[in-house]
C-alpha cells in the first residue's frame, strides 16, 4: 500500500493545511465585508422609531388629564419590581444609588430609567455568580494546578470585575458618545446659526440641524431631535433644555443650554450669542488637536527605542558584522594553512 504523501511542514505545522485554513478565514472575511457593505443601514432608523414613542409618549401626557392613565405612562416592567423589591427587603437599595445610576444611563444613551433597577442588581448578583465559578474551577477543578498565590488574586479579580464590570462597559459607552457628540457639536452650532438668521424657531431650527447632521453625527441628531420633540410638547422650554443639559455629559453643552434659557428668559440675540459660542468650541477642538499632536514625540519614544531602533542596528550593523566574520573566518584559516 502506498503511504499518504504528507504536505511540507513548519513548526511541526501542515502548511498546506494551515494555508487552506487561512483562505478560508479569508473568503468568509471577504463575504462578510461584502455583505455589510451592500446591506447598509440607516443608523437614525432605529432612533428615529424610539423618537416617535417618545413624541407619543408627550402627546398621551398632555391629553391625559386621569392619574390612573398617567401612571401607564411610566415604563415598568413585572422584573423591575421584583428587583426593586428584593432589594428594597435587603435593606441595599437608596434612592441616591437609583439616582446616580439613571444618570449614567442618561449619559450612555438609554432612555428607561427602570434599568438602573436592574444594574442595581447586576452588581449583587455577578460577583456571587462569577466568584462561585471561579472558586469551582481554581480550586475544586484546579484548571491551574501550578498556581499558588495567584488563585487568590484571580478570585479577587473576577468578583471584582462582577461588580464594576456592569458600570466600566456602561462608562465606556458613555464616553464613546460623549466624543461622538463633542466632534459634531461646533458644526451644529454653525447650523444653528444659520437657521435662527433665516428666521426659524428654535424647536424648528433644532429638527433642521438634527436631519442635516442625523447621518454623520446620529448621537448628535438624535439629542436634537429629541430636544425638539420636548420644545414642542413641553409646557415650559426651560425643561427641554434641562433634559439636554441632563442626558449630555459635556460642559459645552451645559453652556449651550445656558445660553438658550438666557435668551429664552431675557431675549437677547439668539444667532450672535450661538456664533460666539460655536467660535469658541471650534478653538477648543483647535487646541485639543494640538495637544494630541506635541504628546505624539513623548508617546512615540518608547516604541521607538523598543521596536524600530533594534532594527534599524539590526539592518545597518549586518552586513558589516557579516563582513567582519567572514575575514576573521578567512584569517583563521589562512592562518591555520
Amino acid at each position: 500500500m502506498m503511504e499518504p504523501v504528507s504536505g511540507p511542514t513548519l513548526l511541526g505545522f501542515d502548511v498546506i493545511l494551515v494555508g487552506s485554513i487561512l483562505a478560508g478565514i479569508a473568503a468568509m472575511a471577504v463575504f462578510i465585508a461584502i455583505y455589510s457593505a451592500v446591506t447598509i443601514r440607516d443608523p437614525m432608523a432605529k432612533r428615529v422609531r424610539a423618537l416617535e414613542g417618545r413624541r407619543e409618549e408627550l402627546k398621551l401626557g398632555l391629553v391625559t388629564t386621569s392619574a390612573k392613565k398617567r401612571q401607564s405612562l411610566v415604563r415598568k416592567t413585572d422584573t423591575t419590581d421584583k428587583i426593586k423589591d428584593t432589594l428594597g427587603n435587603l435593606k441595599v437599595l437608596q434612592q441616591s444609588q437609583v439616582e446616580d445610576m439613571q444618570q449614567k444611563l442618561a449619559w450612555a444613551g438609554y432612555r428607561n430609567k427602570e434599568v438602573a433597577v436592574v444594574l442595581i442588581g447586576l452588581r449583587m448578583v455577578l460577583p456571587i455568580l462569577l466568584g462561585g465559578f471561579a472558586f469551582v474551577m481554581l480550586y475544586l477543578v484546579e484548571i491551574y494546578p501550578d498556581w499558588q498565590y495567584k488563585r487568590v488574586a484571580a478570585l479577587a479579580f473576577v468578583v471584582f470585575m462582577g461588580y464594576k464590570g456592569p458600570e466600566i462597559v456602561l462608562k465606556n459607552k458613555a464616553n464613546k458618545r460623549t466624543d461622538a457628540i463633542r466632534k459634531g457639536l461646533p458644526d451644529a452650532l454653525d447650523l444653528l446659526v444659520i437657521c435662527a438668521e433665516a428666521g426659524l424657531t428654535v424647536d424648528a431650527a433644532f429638527n433642521r440641524v438634527a436631519k442635516e447632521l442625523g447621518r454623520a453625527y446620529p448621537e448628535l441628531g438624535e439629542e436634537f431631535t429629541l430636544t425638539a420633540i420636548e420644545l414642542s410638547f413641553l409646557n415650559e422650554r426651560k425643561q427641554a433644555f434641562d433634559h439636554l443639559a441632563y442626558r449630555v455629559n459635556l460642559e459645552a453643552v451645559q453652556g449651550v443650554v445656558t445660553t438658550m434659557v438666557q435668551t429664552e428668559r431675557y431675549g437677547t440675540p439668539l444667532a450672535s450669542a450661538l456664533r460666539v459660542l460655536s467660535a469658541e468650541f471650534r478653538n477648543e477642538r483647535m487646541m485639543r488637536a494640538e495637544e494630541k499632536a506635541a504628546r505624539l514625540p513623548a508617546i512615540m519614544t518608547v516604541p521607538l527605542i523598543l521596536f524600530i531602533l533594534p532594527v534599524l542596528f539590526v539592518v545597518i550593523l549586518g552586513p558589516a558584522g557579516c563582513s567582519i566574520a567572514d575575514a576573521f573566518a578567512s584569517g583563521v584559516t589562512s592562518g591555520g594553512g
